[in-house]
């Protein structure tokens, strides 16, 4: 049983240019600039930029001294995730349960706020430098304390909540980690998936998803497999150095517009597979979106014995070949596209022959 975890509040990123994160984000992505923090608002070594659309919310944060910590993330890692932040009920007991499950402390609760109200905040360490914070609102009015309002519109795209967070952990660890969940944040397997189910005749990996009781949170942990070739998850970990957040996935109402729209924004997707159209119908049966549009804007489909689900990955979305979002629409299915796993790595596959690490 999850221990008071409400739902994610935020996902917090490290890059090494905010302003421009943020630009590529409202003009690519459709989201909505709504705060900001810097050395205007207090805040001397470090700038955030607040983004939203819908219920996703983002923070894009870059360090401005050459001592600040940051900079040593930036270097191993590159721009990626940083926080995975929830909103809780009590933040003193699920740190309290949580340390003392195992977990390992990154900051103490402690209670700051300005003119809007009060925030109680700590947080732990998860798995590589990848952190979970812990939010008490108590009614806070605005988005966090030390954020003022700085509100630019982007090009909105139709996306709705954060359906899951994938994150890629080091060969044999995937267990450990599910265990780890399940003991500090009573978050529970919900569905594995091994080598046999996500493999090509190069690559592999294994999975398996944890998730909230009332499946709002939902965090997929991948390990790398024996195959012929590197494993996608090994060139992640070799390029982000340690385990880290491989993808986020975004819900959206109506997949067609909301692809249609980030292609035209310029948004870069992975290619589906020669020949993948010739079978997937059968495999899928009766969808209610026009089968030759889902093929025109390159989407995946797969079908479970609760329905089906669309979805689509984009490329890397910095030079290293680390975090990439997926969009997502859910028509009943709650699986993942195990029926896709196959065409999606022979395109990834594809994709790291061509950066000369397959």
């Amino acid at each position: 049983m999850s221990l008071g975890l409400k739902r994610i509040h935020h996902v917090e990123l490290v890059v090494g240019n905010a302003k421009q994160a943020a630009f590529f984000y409202r003009n690519a992505f459709g989201f909505d600039q709504i705060a900001y923090r810097g050395p205007e608002t207090g805040t001397p070594d470090r700038v955030s930029y607040v983004l939203r659309q819908n219920d996703i919310w983002m923070i894009l944060t870059t360090p401005l001294r050459h001592d600040d910590p940051l900079n040593i993330w930036l270097t191993l890692h590159g721009d990626g995730v940083r926080d995975i932040a929830f909103e809780v009920e009590d933040t003193a007991g699920i740190y309290a349960s949580s340390t003392a499950a195992g977990a390992k402390g990154y900051h103490e609760p402690r209670a700051w706020g300005d003119d809007l109200g009060t925030v109680q905040t700590a947080s732990i360490r998860t798995y590589g430098e990848v952190l979970h914070t812990f939010i008490q609102r108590d009614g806070y009015r605005g988005f966090l304390p030390g954020f003022e309002i700085r509100e630019i519109k982007g090009r909105g795209a139709g996306l709705q909540c954060i359906d899951h967070i994938v994150g890629n952990v080091s060969d044999q660890q995937m267990d450990r980690w599910v265990k780890w969940y399940d003991d500090t944040l009573g978050l529970g397997k919900f569905v594995s998936y091994d080598d046999h189910d996500i493999c090509t005749d190069y690559t592999a990996l294994r999975s398996t998803v944890v998730a909230s009781d009332d499946r709002v949170i939902k965090f997929p942990i991948n390990e790398p497999a024996d195959g012929l070739k590197k494993s996608q998850i090994q060139e992640y970990i070799d390029a982000n150095l340690t385990p880290g957040v491989q993808h986020m996935a975004l819900s959206s109402d109506d997949i067609l517009e909301s692809i249609a729209t980030l292609r035209a924004n310029g948004v870069e997707f992975l290619a589906v597979p020669a020949g993948y159209y010739d079978t997937v119908w059968d495999r899928v049966g009766e969808v209610r979106e026009d089968r030759e549009r889902i093929k025109d804007l390159g989407i995946l489909v797969d079908h479970d014995d609760k329905g089906y689900l669309l979805q689509l990955f984009t490329r890397p979305l910095q030079d290293r070949p680390t975090l990439f979002i997926e969009i997502i629409q859910r028509r009943g299915s709650d699986s993942f596209g195990k029926g896709n796993f196959k065409a999606l790595f022979v395109t990834i596959e594809q994709e790291q022959g061509l950066r000369g690490n397959l």
